[in-house]
């Protein structure tokens, strides 16, 4: 690339600094792709951005590939490259987006990070002490026992649960609502915190007006938690309870589906209690080692039970 083809990026990245009023991260971020693009360019003798083809931006991105970048960056050099062009195109310096058609490597699918059955133990096995630690006991035995998103649980509200009963009502993603069973020692925890909150009542006006409809976990003050400062809470117990890795609250979620299916074995009933839309979707946050599905093949497949031995 000459002098002049380089200055086309610089004026780009000016166009996204003033006109779209990128912020100077994501400014950067181009240029860096950029910059990629114009060494693969140069290695190429591809002198002028208007004579890059489709089938140079397919081996640009098989050479990011093959030089260890991951598919996430090489999508995001992708999109940089698109939008470059779409500029060129603009400005009359391109007649054609020689990257449209191009798609990165996929992704291989990260299983989710779990904790297992003795190390959910460890966590939980405090004993609350104060309203804080009655809260927080509450709040993490039903995520582990119903499997809720961080989301859901701040949204509750104290007529969502119905400990008689054992469930609690659940407004998921989408707006859909979906009632899951509440285990026997996440009641327990929500018994000892209601009468918690109860006792903050007098000194919060905001939790004794409308209380059943007030939100079920709240601070000091009577307000909502927020997503951090739950999240905050989660943190802080794992330290204290020894665990070694970074805990966060969708790891109880992901526990909950892990344990249960290999427990049960039924992925659609999991599906219904996470609030899946989309079996799929229940097959990435869950994994099975492959000893268990063997058992279950062996158990319930019609070609693979074995034959009684005969004398």
């Amino acid at each position: 690339m000459d002098g002049g083809e380089h200055e086309r990026i610089e004026q780009f990245l000016s166009h996204l600094n003033v006109e779209r009023r990128m912020s100077g991260h994501t400014v950067a971020a181009y240029r860096h792709d950029l910059q990629a693009l114009a060494a693969f360019c140069a290695g190429r003798k591809v002198r002028r951005w208007s004579s890059l083809n489709n089938f140079q931006v397919r081996a640009f991105a098989a050479a990011e590939h093959a030089g260890g970048i991951a598919p996430r960056s090489i999508q995001r050099r992708l999109s940089a490259v698109r939008s470059f062009y779409e500029y060129l195109m603009r400005e009359g310096h391109a007649k054609n987006n020689p990257a449209l058609e191009v798609r990165a490597p996929k992704s291989k699918k990260r299983l989710p990070a779990t904790l297992d059955a003795d190390q959910m133990a460890r966590l939980l096995d405090f004993r609350a002490s104060d309203s804080l630690s009655a809260r927080d006991k509450a709040m993490m035995e039903l995520f582990y026992s119903s499997g809720l998103r961080l989301s859901e649980l701040v949204g509750l509200d104290v007529s969502a649960v119905d400990l008689k009963d054992r469930t609690v009502r659940v407004l998921g993603k989408g707006n859909k609502t979906r009632i899951v069973p509440v285990g026997r020692h996440a009641v327990e925890a929500l018994q000892r915190w209601l009468a918690e909150r109860a006792a903050l009542a007098p000194r919060n006006p905001a939790l004794a007006a409308a209380a059943h409809q007030a939100p079920l976990f709240v601070g000091k003050s009577g307000r909502p938690l927020s997503v951090r400062a739950v999240q905050l809470r989660v943190g802080l117990w794992a330290r204290r309870q020894g665990l070694s890795m970074h805990v966060h609250p969708h790891m109880f979620r992901h526990s909950f589906a892990s344990h249960l299916l290999e427990s049960s074995g039924d992925l659609r009933g999991v599906q219904e209690l996470l609030g899946h839309a989309d079996i799929s979707t229940t097959q990435v946050y869950t994994h099975l080692d492959f000893q268990h599905l063997a058992s279950v093949y062996d158990a319930a497949h019609p070609r693979a039970r074995r034959r009684p031995r005969t004398a």
